[in-house]
């Protein structure tokens, strides 16, 4: 079993307020859900309105296909118009760990 990790740092676009901060990012998180299947959780930057942290979990019995859901993730968070992906990191977790 693989399970693999993306982070997320974000900065939003016009974003003047945590209220407008969840109405750009809960539509992201909601997307990724439901095109990948995988977990995903605003994990960080809570009191930043104008930067988000995503965290972006998968788990798979093949290593390559964590790694195809994960940069397929990213690609579609760094394609959104209405923020900018800062970085992305990810990590796995393979049998021998």
């Amino acid at each position: 079993m693989y399970v693999g990790v993306l982070e997320l740092d974000l900065l939003l676009g016009d974003v003047h307020s945590l209220k407008q901060k969840r109405a750009v990012v809960r539509p992201v998180v909601a997307e990724l859900r439901r095109r990948f299947e995988v977990a995903v959780s605003e994990a960080g930057n809570q009191d930043l309105y104008r930067r988000a942290l995503v965290g972006v979990a998968a788990v798979s019995g093949d290593a390559a296909h964590v790694r195809e859901v994960l940069d397929a993730c990213e690609r579609l968070v760094a394609a959104r118009p209405e923020l900018e992906l800062l970085s992305a990191r990810q990590r796995m977790l393979g049998p021998e760990d």
